[in-house]
This record gives structure tokens, sequence and C-alpha cells, in this order.
């Protein structure tokens, strides 16, 4: 956030030039599955602690260019069995980069590619109703998340936005002990790739709150 303020300082009073601060309500889902067998699992809500302050660039009034640093909830719930219910989550630091297209003061699309950095993962385990949790900051078990995204703004300072994770949520080479003095890789055979949807508000526009 502080590269994006002297970035925008830098570049002066050019009304082309700009940071936005934005905040998200995603709701998120994957296509997990173990070995082959599908691993179903409800819509997950996480509208805590993400937010995002980009610096934008207007090439023109049709066109521009964005770059920034946020924070995001991301996660997903599945069932191991039928008595059996997995929510896991990473809070990741990630760096957005994409294209806009469209009215600049109004209506465009967007597009862009993210790079994510997770930092504390989080695993809660609920049996036959009972509940466990497991946690652990910069986890082996989550790498670098890469993620594709699309979005559509509109006026007054919202917007929809779509994200696929074309990277698996967790590292199919991980290792942990199998409690005999050995080790086993639990997510050899684990696919997880996240699907991301989410209304955000542009809070604020350079200093300004804007919404």
């Amino acid at each position: 956030m502080l590269f994006l303020v002297v970035a925008t300082y830098v570049f002066g009073q050019d009304k082309n030039v700009y940071s936005t601060t934005i905040i998200e309500f995603p709701f998120t889902w994957s296509n997990a599955s173990d070995d082959g067998e599908n691993l179903g699992g409800p819509v997950r809500f996480a509208p805590f602690f993400n937010f995002q302050n980009n610096l934008n660039i207007d090439f023109s009034e049709k066109a521009g260019f964005f770059a920034g640093l946020g924070m995001h909830n991301v996660g997903f719930i599945y069932d191991v069995d039928e008595n059996t219910r997995k929510k896991v989550r990473s809070y990741n630091l990630g760096i957005p980069v994409g294209f806009k297209i469209g009215n600049m003061d109004k209506t465009y699309i967007y597009g862009g590619y993210e790079l994510e950095i997770p930092f504390a993962y989080k695993e809660k385990t609920i049996v036959n109703e009972e509940k466990t949790k497991y946690s652990k900051w910069f986890s082996d078990q989550t790498g670098l998340q890469q993620s594709v995204l699309v979005g559509v703004q509109i006026a007054d300072g919202a917007n929809l936005k779509f994200k696929y994770y074309f990277t698996n949520f967790y590292k199919e080479n991980y290792t942990e002990s199998d409690g005999d003095g050995g080790t086993v890789k639990p997510y050899e055979n684990f696919n997880a790739n996240i699907f991301w949807i989410s209304l955000n508000i542009v809070m604020f526009h350079n200093a300004e709150f804007s919404y």
C-alpha cells in the first residue's frame, strides 16, 4: 500500500493516475477431488479481511491499466465422507495486474492475472458435529496461488469480479508423519481449483472517501 501511495504522489495531480481502495465480499467453491473421487461441498461466504489497493493509470477515457496489493481470504468446503466435513482457507497476499476497457468514469470491464502468496493457513474438521481446528503461519501445505480474473465496474463504485485459480490449492509433494516413523503425502492425488465470485466496493479514491 505504501508503494501505491508513493507512486500516486510521484505522478502528481494527473487525474489519469490515481489509487483506489477496495473491499471485497466473496463467495468461493472448488472442484475438489481425491484420487479421482469428487468431494462435493457448499459454497463458502468469506466477507472478512478481503481488501485491495490499486494504482490505476488511464491511458484515455476508454482504456486503462491497474496493478495493486491486496489480502484475500481464500478457501473452500468439502466432504471427506458422509460424516466428515472440512473447511479450509488461507490468507493470501495478492499482486494483481490487468487492463480496463470502457468508460473509465462509469462502466467498464476489466481482466488480468493475480499472483498470491499464502501466509496463514487454517483447517476445521467436523466429524458428527464435533469440531477440531488446526492453523499454521506460512504452512508448507499450500504454495503460490495463481489466478485469472475478469470483472465489470458499474456506476457508484461497485463491481463484480470472477476469479479462477488454475493452480492447485495444496502442494501435491507436501509430506507429513504417518505416526509410525514414516511419511505420507496426503495431497498427492488431491486436486482443488478454487472459483471466486465477489461483490466489490470502492471505498477510497486516492485519499478521499468515495462510496
